[in-house]
């Protein structure tokens, strides 16, 4: 569950910009609730509270823009191919855990499925409007890929690494780097506990 220092009345002003719902707050310390996508928002004082399925929803409307973050990800396939799913980590230096994600993703390899984790932590590092992204994962093939050491045969994950590559266009500037398994252990729990639940 989130919680986010800002001024409310700032952050009322993003969220009904982005078009979020809004009711009175439940007790007396409570300024107002908003709604928006599968997250929820409950303003106080000088903080607001976000929860929900989806709390990136909110966070991502109400947080400062700019700075950097290391970025995670994580594909996981139960076969090859098999049934799939993504998990991702967004971490800022001064913050902490910024937001994190997991879902199922059909069926496919676990190279696409890595590509699709990519994809969907840059996705999210764009909605908060991060300045620079250190990307790091434990798939070797798709970071050497990205930075162009490694060719690209797969016609699939040629597609997958053009939309990367446009993705990474949005920021300042990026690095990715092959990390061990248990350096990419919280984005790879996610996108196993997404294949438990499916």
């Amino acid at each position: 569950m989130p919680v986010i220092d800002c001024d409310p009345e700032t952050a009322r002003e993003r969220l009904e910009d982005a078009g979020a719902a809004f009711a009175d707050g439940n007790t007396e310390h409570e300024r107002w609730r908003a709604t928006l996508g599968d997250a929820n928002a409950v303003a106080y004082d000088d903080q607001v509270v976000v929860q929900g399925e989806r709390p990136v929803d909110v966070t991502a409307v109400i947080r400062e823009r700019g700075g950097r973050v290391h970025a995670y990800f994580d594909g996981a396939s139960r076969g090859n191919p098999g049934p799939a799913a993504v998990g991702w980590v967004l971490v800022s230096p001064g913050d902490g855990i910024v937001a994190e994600g997991s879902e199922t993703i059909g069926s496919t390899t676990n190279n696409r499925a890595e590509y699709e984790a990519l994809i969907a932590v840059l996705e999210a590092a764009a909605r908060f409007g991060f300045d620079e992204v250190e990307i790091r994962g434990d798939s070797q093939l798709v970071a050497k890929q990205v930075t162009g050491e490694w060719n690209t045969n797969d016609p699939a994950l040629r597609e997958r690494r053009v939309r990367v590559r446009e993705l990474l266009r949005e920021f300042d500037d990026w690095s990715i780097t092959h990390v061990p398994r248990e350096v990419n252990e919280h984005a790879d729990d996610l996108a196993n506990e997404a294949l438990d639940r499916a």
